[in-house]
């Protein structure tokens, strides 16, 4: 190889270098969570998917959409409910499971808030502390017809940046 051949290589990789460290830790980009009306500022781009998970005696398929970045993981998950009384039930059941994952840390329950919420099943907040700490907000949306999206919208971890949790919790929003 010849001398200008080694520069050139030298430059890209400084190149690179320069520009990963020029990248921002939280990429905020406006994302659509399915086709569901809900829009979220996710820090990074999101992965997909649709798992089963156990809410009381069903097995439902929950989608979620989720990234990790700046030392924490953010994600949105919702779920399709019948009916109002069939989203209060899932909703207990999600908040029992997410409670029985914390462990023996202190787990916080307060009133959550979100314009346009539907007001059943309730919003509910939750904060659990420890090595892993977690936020977690449970929201509904009223579909016409009766039925409810149920939405659980959750941040793991320590964010690097303190205004991440806020910013993630605050970007969430539902159609008119």
């Amino acid at each position: 190889m010849t001398f200008l051949s080694y520069r050139l290589r030298a430059m890209a990789a400084t190149c690179g270098l320069l520009l990963a460290a020029c990248s921002p830790t939280f990429n905020w980009r406006d994302t659509p969570i399915a086709d569901t009306g809900l829009l979220a500022l996710m820090p990074c781009k999101p992965d997909r998917a649709s798992r089963a998970l156990p809410l009381g005696t069903e097995s439902v398929t929950v989608d979620m959409v989720g990234c990790e970045a700046g030392g924490a993981t953010f994600a949105i998950a919702h779920a399709g409910a019948r009916d109002v009384p069939q989203a209060e039930a899932w909703q207990r059941a999600w908040r029992a499971a997410t409670r029985a994952q914390a462990g023996e840390v202190d787990v916080v329950e307060s009133p959550g808030a979100l314009p346009r919420a539907a007001a059943a099943p309730a919003p509910v907040r939750l904060e659990a502390g420890g090595a892993m700490p977690m936020q977690v907000l449970w929201f509904a949306r009223q579909q016409p017809g009766g039925a409810v999206t149920l939405y659980q919208a959750t941040v793991l971890g320590r964010p690097s940046s303190p205004d991440a949790v806020t910013t993630f919790f605050e970007s969430l929003r539902l159609p008119r």
